[in-house]
């Protein structure tokens, strides 16, 4: 099967810790993967942000984009996403300039709403039960009803992080200050204020979501790129593309420009794969749950302390999206996915206990979707090129 188009491929990597080794190794393997994604020929290294989680270090993303910037030269390095409700957008918009200034041009600078509304504000009525559904070759699950539990991790995350009732109403507002910052023209009683080195850095916006809620609304109404999640909302990846084209009006870009993400693990041979893949649903199970990630199991311990029935089928949705083969099962899965969302670009996240196996499996679908043809010239922005 061959892309109907060019079609970027990029890495999104939330700096996974594997059981029995450490934040410290984790960081320096991040590293490591973005001078091999560039050398595989992947367009964008995107480092998450997450807060309080064991089996996580990737807490400071900007630190990690200069760590990684200064490890490539040419591959687009940024957020996805960085949360608007945990930082203001002035310190966003002047970190981001001051990479720019250090790294040049190839910067990308992904904003994600998050946080609670304000108070009397009515709820979104909860995801209606559905079966799984299948459009045009991709499987798209019920979706997942996620509640935030009182006293869970993702509360105290915002206790410690000092969010407030209403920080994500201030979302539009704050990303009119960060692209007013960046473009030198944001103003306060008639008069320019610069905020350097945000000033004219030339840094490229995206938007983050993943329903057809208020993100996938407001980065269509400005005409931004934006990225959809499959990976961990696949059972909404659909409505939120559809979303943003409905809202899209000519902005920044003349016509829409979607990245769709998915959760890929590559082996020398399917048999390979499976056994690199073991340990995921007990990952995805503990986030869930609300307890934070654990350290990324090995094969070995997975099989040893499988979920129970009831857990397992709470992280149904995340196991049967997760595309798990050799390159060229995990490159069709992949064309399917690019199909039946209209993603102008893929973004692919991988998580293995073993480092080595986490980099070959890029490196083996780099290679997969450069022989197809399906690829572009690294560093060079699609958005640009259009």
């Amino acid at each position: 099967m061959t892309a109907a188009r060019p079609v970027p491929l990029s890495v999104l990597d939330l700096v996974p810790v594997s059981a029995g080794s450490s934040a410290a190794t984790a960081l320096a393997n991040t590293v490591d993967l973005a001078v091999a994604a560039e050398r595989a020929g992947y367009a964008r290294y995107w480092l998450a942000e997450h807060h309080l989680n064991p089996g996580v270090a990737g807490s400071a993303p900007t630190v990690v984009i200069g760590a990684v910037a200064a490890a490539t030269r040419e591959l687009r390095v940024g957020s996805a996403a960085t949360l608007v409700g945990n930082t203001r957008g002035l310190q966003i918009a002047e970190t981001f300039g001051t990479l720019a200034a250090l790294y040049g041009p190839r910067i990308d600078l992904g904003l994600g709403r998050s946080g609670a509304p304000a108070p009397g504000t009515p709820k979104p009525p909860s995801l209606a039960p559905r079966s799984d559904q299948v459009v045009d070759g991709l499987l798209v699950p019920a979706p997942f009803d996620f509640h935030v539990a009182p006293g869970s991790r993702f509360a105290l995350q915002g206790e410690l992080l000092g969010r407030v009732p209403g920080d994500v109403d201030r979302f539009e507002g704050e990303l009119e200050l960060i692209r007013g910052l960046l473009a030198g023209t944001w103003s306060r009683d008639g008069a320019v204020v610069e905020a350097p080195p945000a000033s004219g850095a030339p840094v490229e916006l995206w938007i983050h979501g993943s329903t057809g809620g208020e993100s996938a609304r407001i980065a269509g109404a400005l005409g931004l790129p934006y990225g959809a999640n499959y990976h961990t909302s696949p059972g909404t990846v659909l409505a939120s593309v559809e979303a943003y084209r409905d809202a899209f009006r000519p902005g920044v870009l003349d016509a829409p420009h979607v990245i769709v993400s998915a959760d890929v693990v590559v082996g020398r041979s399917s048999s390979e794969a499976e056994e690199l893949a073991l340990g995921y649903d007990s990952w995805v199970y503990s986030i869930r749950a609300g307890v934070g990630a654990i350290a990324y199991p090995s094969p070995a311990a997975a099989r040893r302390d499988p979920l129970d029935p009831a857990a397992a089928e709470s992280v149904a949705d995340r196991v049967a999206t997760r595309f798990v083969g050799d390159a060229a099962e995990v490159a069709d899965r992949l064309e399917t996915l690019r199909r039946a969302a209209g993603a102008d670009e893929l973004l692919v996240t991988t998580i293995t206990h073993d480092h080595a196996a986490r980099v070959r499996s890029y490196e083996l679908l780099g290679a997969e979707w450069a022989a197809r043809g399906a690829g572009a010239v690294v560093g060079e922005s699609a958005l640009a090129a259009r």
